[in-house]
């Protein structure tokens, strides 16, 4: 048996999550481009361009050797933050809403904060690979890849980018829980967080009003509520079967930003709970390959990198879920592949790109039983059966 089969399904999840999203924004940008560009394929081309650009990333990613980034994998990190930094520079950094998050690359922009995400989960992998035996350490299993990580986020908090910031504290906490970290230092780590978490939430008013429109969102409905009561109202439309392609109301300007983070509320009114559930399914299959083709590996750091990319992509999935169908604050995270095209987009693809490389470099490479590969399979960690 090979990973034929994980790569071929891989493959095939994605495509079928970029086609419904192709059809997804299109039918919510349309009339936004007609009465902006005068051009009702405005936002569609320039999606289709950016899957393209997606999709050549994917494929050379795919047939280069993944393990070649681990060379130069401190100049990457160097590289994320220079690009974090430049956002700030005039002339160079994009400004909108409020936020300095992008740069201007014709023709179109890059958010760094994406890039860094990825750039994380080469540095643990690499990482917790040279010190498998030491992550049960506090500091070579907490105490330095935690600063690595808290410098990333005090730039990316200056943005501001608060989902971006939670999404690689959660991506780097679960990525060293595989590794093998101690239960209760990461515990402890979580208690000494919530005062930090606390007073960036307190201090914002924005992200205040937030807050309190999730707990009780009709206490304000034209305001900081709205947001997340239209998206309530498109899935209630939506019912089983959909209004169809095309057919939202809650697209007529009564949703914002309903071709980014708040396209799934658009599936579920448009395709109704079956479209939902189908896309969901596809995520979960997505994420049980990826899974899959992490314990084919036979080196802990392919082991690591497979399961970090996985759970890249899978952090922003379940967020963006949670938050579209209230079980949390609203975030600014798109949904990977079906969400307008953009760095995340472009981003996501190219790590689909290496999770198809590392399930193509072990394919026939089964692990014999009694291996130290078949143990650390088994237990998720070198460390943890040392417990």
């Amino acid at each position: 048996m090979t990973n034929t089969k994980d790569t071929r399904d891989i493959i095939i999840s994605v495509a079928l999550l970029l086609c419904i999203g192709v059809l997804m924004v299109y039918s919510s940008t349309v009339l936004m481009s007609m009465n902006k560009y005068r051009n009702g394929f405005h936002y569609l081309l320039n999606h289709l361009f950016t899957i393209f650009i997606g999709t050549v990333s994917m494929v050379l990613l795919s047939h280069m050797d993944y393990k070649r980034p681990r060379a130069f994998v401190y100049v990457l990190m160097g590289a994320g933050l220079i690009l974090l930094l430049l956002v700030f520079v005039p002339g160079i950094g994009l400004a909108a809403n409020g936020a300095r998050r992008w740069l201007r690359l014709w023709p179109t922009t890059f958010q760094p904060s994406e890039f860094v995400k990825i750039v994380m989960v080469f540095f643990l992998a690499h990482y917790m690979d040279r010190n498998i035996h030491r992550m049960k350490d506090f500091r070579y299993g907490i105490l330095i890849p935690i600063v690595v990580m808290l410098v990333f986020q005090g730039i990316i908090i200056m943005q501001p980018d608060f989902g971006a910031v939670m999404s690689l504290g959660i991506l780097t906490m679960g990525l060293l829980i595989v590794g093998g970290v101690r239960l209760r230092y990461m515990g402890a780590m979580f208690l000494l967080s919530l005062p930090a978490i606390f007073f960036l939430v307190a201090s914002s008013s924005y992200r205040m009003k937030r807050i309190m429109s999730f707990t009780n969102p009709w206490k304000d409905p034209l305001g900081s509520g709205f947001q997340l009561i239209q998206s309530f109202i498109a899935f209630g439309n939506g019912g089983i079967l959909g209004l169809g392609p095309g057919g939202s109301k809650q697209k007529l300007y009564f949703l914002p930003e309903v071709h980014t983070d708040f396209i799934f509320s658009l599936i579920g009114e448009e395709l109704g709970l079956i479209g939902a559930v189908s896309v969901l399914v596809l995520f979960f299959w997505f994420f049980m390959k990826g899974i899959k083709v992490a314990n084919r590996t036979r080196d802990p750091f392919s082991y690591f990198l497979a399961i970090g990319l996985t759970m890249m992509i899978g952090v922003q999935v379940i967020i963006n879920f949670a938050v579209t169908t209230g079980l949390m604050p609203t975030k600014g995270l798109p949904l990977p592949f079906i969400s307008y095209g953009g760095s995340a987009l472009l981003i996501n693809m190219a790590a689909v790109g290496i999770l198809i490389n590392i399930s193509r470099r072990n394919e026939n490479r089964i692990t014999e039983p009694g291996t130290h590969m078949d143990n650390f399979v088994k237990d998720n960690s070198y460390v943890r059966r040392r417990r």
